[in-house]
């Protein structure tokens, strides 16, 4: 899986920055109102805690705090459980939503209480992606999601199918013009949340679903005949079959593969465009092609949001800052800024979507979309998953794999 949390804490840094400009869409609060003293402690991790810290400073004069940003050096979802059961954590910590059900579990965030009239202003996925057990844990201010990105002057046509693709990439390697089909992250270890899409248009699931749509971890897929059909349709593009995936493309060469020109095909996030268009790479973004007779790829959708810390120290001043200020126009535009991905509040996509064509490709290819499941075990899902597609892709049989990945998977669900 490739759980990014990359550029989280500067968009943070921007949120504050904002929050003490007051910009037009934020209620300023009343004297009686205004917090009084107090400490409001952020998580960051070590590479952006620098960037934070002068916003978190402006920040916490003009509401009469102090802001303290603590560099997280790596881990941060392990980290904040223990630090927090600890009584040490942070009161807002920011994350994917797919921590929700690890951190509920362990009782370090507290559910969020927004309006109605605030809930409607959200995307349905984003909130469905940050709501655990029909209660609502997080304020989203992302989407995101993998699409096929292609090189318009290798490849001007989007592929219909993963074997018109793999058809048009071969024609291209074969003619010396690129040197891989496709570029996709897998490495040694696996990255399911790249290769999801394939798995599911050729029939493979994860988890079951529950009548009300929820993921039912009881009912494991992985080592179903589906998905040992769907792997052995992926094996046929690995290492023994058409090369299209192979192992020696990771999670920090995948980007620059495509950037330097050696594939005419990347699977990937909004966060390789910033790479793209510094190579001055002509490209068109499209949804993932599903296999020739095979269901629509779904990709996993992810969701950035803010939690607020259930042991944290100042959680009325985390709570004011999450629901009053994160749910206005002014805040979710300057995330985008940041760090250009859909805004998950409808008023800031609309307003930026006239400047970034970008933004409604990506969404157009999460359409068919599944959110990444949140429950407690996950954790120790992705793991398994990953090195049993590695192993397959380099060669190995798919059932003994999917059947072994399942097990670990089953047992730790059901612990």
């Amino acid at each position: 899986m490739r759980i990014r949390i990359a550029g989280v804490f500067t968009l943070a840094a921007l949120v504050l920055a904002t929050a003490a400009c007051g910009g037009g869409d934020t209620p300023a609060a009343s004297e009686s109102q205004k917090p009084a003293g107090g400490t409001l402690t952020i998580w960051a991790d070590d590479q952006r805690a620098a960037a934070l810290k002068p916003f978190a400073e402006t920040f916490g004069k003009t509401n009469g705090v102090t802001v303290e940003v603590q560099a997280i050096s790596k881990d941060q979802q392990t980290t904040f459980v223990t630090a927090a059961q600890a009584g040490k954590g942070p009161d807002i910590v920011v994350g994917a939503h797919d921590w929700i059900g690890n951190l509920v579990q362990n009782g370090t965030i507290d559910p969020i209480q927004l309006t109605d009239a605030q809930k409607a202003g959200f995307a349905d996925i984003a909130l469905k992606a940050v709501t655990f057990n029909g209660q609502l844990y997080g304020v989203p201010y992302a989407i995101e999601n993998p699409a096929l990105i292609r090189n318009t002057d290798l490849a001007p046509t989007a592929p219909a199918t993963i074997e018109d693709l793999v058809a048009a990439g071969k024609a291209l390697k074969d003619a010396g013009k690129v040197g891989n089909i496709l570029s996709v992250q897998v490495g040694q270890t696996g990255d399911v949340y790249h290769i999801y899409p394939l798995f599911s248009s050729a029939g493979g699931y994860l988890f079951g679903t529950k009548p009300n749509g929820d993921y039912d971890p009881s009912d494991v897929g992985l080592d179903k005949p589906g998905s040992v059909e769907a792997f052995k349709k992926i094996a046929a593009l690995g290492e023994k079959g058409s090369g299209a995936l192979t192992r020696s493309i990771n999670g920090d060469n995948a980007i620059p593969t495509f950037t330097s020109g050696k594939a005419p095909f990347l699977i990937s996030g909004p966060w390789a465009i910033p790479d793209i268009k510094k190579a001055g790479i002509k490209y068109e973004i499209t949804p993932i092609p599903a296999f020739a007779g095979g269901k629509p790829a779904q990709p996993f959708v992810g969701v950035q949001a803010f939690y607020v810390a259930s042991k944290g120290k100042s959680k009325a001043l985390a709570n004011e800052f999450i629901t009053n200020y994160l749910t206005k126009a002014d805040l979710q535009v300057a995330l985008y800024k940041a760090n250009p991905r859909p805004p998950a509040l409808n008023v800031a996509m609309d307003q930026v979507k006239g400047s970034d064509p970008d933004l409604e490709k990506w969404l157009a290819a999460g359409k068919n979309g599944a959110t990444l499941p949140a429950i407690p075990a996950m954790a120790a899902v992705w793991d398994p998953f990953g090195k049993a597609e590695a192993a397959i892709i380099g060669g190995a049989d798919p059932q003994p794999a999917l059947t072994s990945a399942a097990k670990t998977i089953t047992d730790a669900v059901n612990k």
